[in-house]
């Protein structure tokens, strides 16, 4: 009997899983969560909203109801809105509906290693353009690789995730101007820059924007991601997405998030821009430390000591970060996700102790 691996693509063996070590710690920053829950009424109103909902009957083929509120939400039009189990599914969709044999995707380096995932396995080429050495992106050397590869896609996260840095608006409508292709802007952390793609989408048709309820909306273990673009456009990605692909009690609670946004997590979200920018400086004071400008919940920085050290002393106090020394041009660097204040706290003095043996 022949191996049955050989069945499986060689660019997909060659690849290695998207994975997250597994830790335990009473202080979790390693994954850009919200350090609050989804506020209890939120969480009741939705309780209340399903219970005469039978259980055993399917979610609508497509969540019309839910479309329907993220378009006004978002002030975009309905049939220009698609909803995902995450933005991962929709990053997915896109990348279906546009990426096979000898279809390039640009990506900046470092940023989410899933672009580069997908696309590899879906046989499509990556052109990787590399962050500047202050970790910013480098739009004159995007624009050369998009002039000179003539990509058919171009993934922008912004804020970017792992660096937190922004692309400015006027800054991708020189890239829009460069493309013929497709660019999807990644806003999974859009709320805590305040900054979006949404207003070009009239005027550059290429554009696709990416959002997600698992950061600032704190509904990380719901999986409700959405995307906005022209309905023509959206029409397409639609055509790779499975049937009944969110269920009822995820479609409910945005639903419920969406009516109480104002109330319930504005003034959370500005505690944690509060916090961040208090982080930044508290870090910014420890020798050793260099923390990177973040327009989004999390900053990377970068250490003298060994960031394995770092990370290694945080966790014997009981606190999680995320160790990004694998990442292109992150080997002396490590992540930390702004908590509550209190969780803070105890992130700034632990690193003053290591930083300090």
């Amino acid at each position: 009997m022949r191996d049955p691996l050989e069945k499986i693509k060689p660019q997909v063996r060659a690849l290695r899983p998207y994975s997250l070590r597994v830790e335990a710690a009473r202080i979790k920053l390693n994954q850009n969560e919200n350090p609050w829950d989804t506020p209890g009424e939120i969480k009741r109103e939705t309780f209340r909203r399903l219970e005469n909902r039978a259980w055993s009957r399917y979610p609508e083929f497509v969540a019309t109801g839910l479309i329907r509120r993220l378009a006004e939400f978002s002030d975009w039009t309905v049939d220009g809105t698609l909803v995902g189990n995450g933005s991962n599914e929709l990053i997915q969709a896109l990348l279906m509906v546009t990426v096979g044999d000898k279809k390039r995707v640009l990506i900046n380096e470092p940023t989410f290693s899933l672009y580069r995932q997908v696309t590899t396995i879906l046989g499509g080429e990556i052109i990787s353009v590399p962050l500047t050495t202050q970790l910013t992106y480098d739009v004159r050397a995007m624009r050369a690789a998009i002039e000179s590869s003539n990509p058919d896609v171009v993934i922008i996260c912004s804020p970017n995730n792992p660096t937190g840095c922004l692309l400015r608006k006027q800054d991708l409508v020189s890239l829009l101007e460069a493309t013929s292709g497709l660019i999807a802007i990644d806003e999974a952390y859009f709320e805590f820059s305040g900054e979006t793609a949404l207003p070009l989408i009239e005027e550059h048709p290429n554009i696709v924007i990416l959002r997600t309820f698992s950061k600032a909306l704190a509904m990380a273990a719901l999986r409700v991601g959405y995307l906005l673009a022209r309905p023509e456009l959206a029409q397409e990605i639609s055509k790779a997405l499975l049937p009944y692909n969110l269920n009822v009690i995820s479609q409910t609670a945005a639903e419920v998030a969406m009516e109480m946004f104002e109330s319930s997590y504005k003034p959370l979200i500005q505690v944690i821009l509060d916090e961040r920018d208090r982080v930044f400086l508290e870090i910014s004071r420890i020798r050793g430390l260099e923390p990177v400008s973040s327009r989004a919940n999390f900053m990377v920085v970068r250490s003298a000591v060994e960031p394995r050290k770092v990370f290694d002393g945080l966790l014997q106090r009981g606190i999680l970060i995320r160790d990004v020394t694998a990442y292109p041009m992150l080997k002396d660097y490590f992540r930390v996700s702004i908590g509550s204040p209190e969780e803070n706290e105890q992130l700034l003095e632990s690193l003053r102790e290591i930083l300090a043996a």
